[in-house]
């Protein structure tokens, strides 16, 4: 009786076979592997021995945001949660992430963009020259840095190149910054730059068309003005800033009238 090579192995008690995968046929590097076909003597694949190629965030996964449990943390706890934060790929190239800095029980609540390279370095917000702007501003209105008002930015991680952060990335930051605005119980919110517009009010026209009106964030009053590194670019643009800074004053007032004693 002649014996196949295989039957022949099998009664030599070798087994089981180690065969080879079948050719992988050229195409697009993302299409899947074809399958081996079933047969009755089992096949094991070296490939199948090897552990799988880490992937370039294999080290330092991205993950989403828990965005359910975001609203029930305390200030140290949201702290911690952002500078461990992998959410977005922003992570990936920051020194540190940026709560933000300030007064906890503020009336005004500053909004910006997003950290810069001295940002990420020092870990607060508004450092450079913009920053040195934003504390003029401040002065303006009688208030300075942990008095009566908080900074905060639109993203907590410094985008590469200092670039304007992506939708994608400030809505993967927007469950701190809600928290934030939730705790800190601002009296009134300035967004600097369309950057943050975008994240607080979700809105895309033109810091021109958006001046001069009060919005509204969960019955907080909120204005708009231009970022202070727009301004270092923009010098004649200041007199509106001011002007911005002036009716979030007046608008402030208004709000706080009512809880003025007789």
């Amino acid at each position: 009786m002649s014996l196949s090579r295989e039957q022949m192995l099998v009664e030599m008690g070798i087994s089981p076979i180690w065969v080879l995968r079948s050719p992988v046929l050229a195409g697009p590097a993302d299409e899947l592997l074809q399958h081996e076909e079933q047969t009755a003597v089992p096949s094991i694949s070296l490939e199948d021995e090897q552990p799988a190629p880490p992937s370039a965030n294999a080290t330092n996964p991205v993950s989403q945001v828990p965005i359910g449990e975001v609203g029930s943390l305390d200030w140290p706890a949201l702290a911690k949660r952002v500078a461990e934060c992998r959410a977005c790929s922003l992570c990936e190239q920051r020194k540190q992430a940026v709560l933000g800095v300030g007064d906890t029980s503020p009336e005004y609540l500053f909004i910006g963009e997003g950290p810069g390279a001295d940002e990420d370095a020092k870990g607060e917000p508004f450092v450079g020259q913009a920053g040195k702007l934003l504390d003029s501003m401040l002065a303006s209105l009688d208030i300075a840095r942990g008095n009566r008002v908080y900074i905060a930015n639109a993203v907590k991680c410094r985008p590469p190149g200092n670039r304007t952060p992506e939708a994608s990335e400030m809505a993967a930051c927007w469950p701190y910054l809600e928290r934030q605005i939730a705790l800190l119980k601002p009296k009134i919110i300035v967004l600097l730059g369309k950057a943050a517009v975008h994240a607080v009010l979700h809105d895309d026209k033109s810091l021109a068309s958006l001046r001069g009106k009060r919005f509204d964030y969960a019955g907080v009053p909120v204005v708009v003005t231009y970022h202070p590194a727009y301004l270092l670019r923009n010098l004649p643009d200041k007199a509106k800033a001011w002007e911005d800074l002036l009716f979030a004053r007046r608008t402030l007032r208004e709000q706080m009238a009512p809880e003025l004693p007789f």
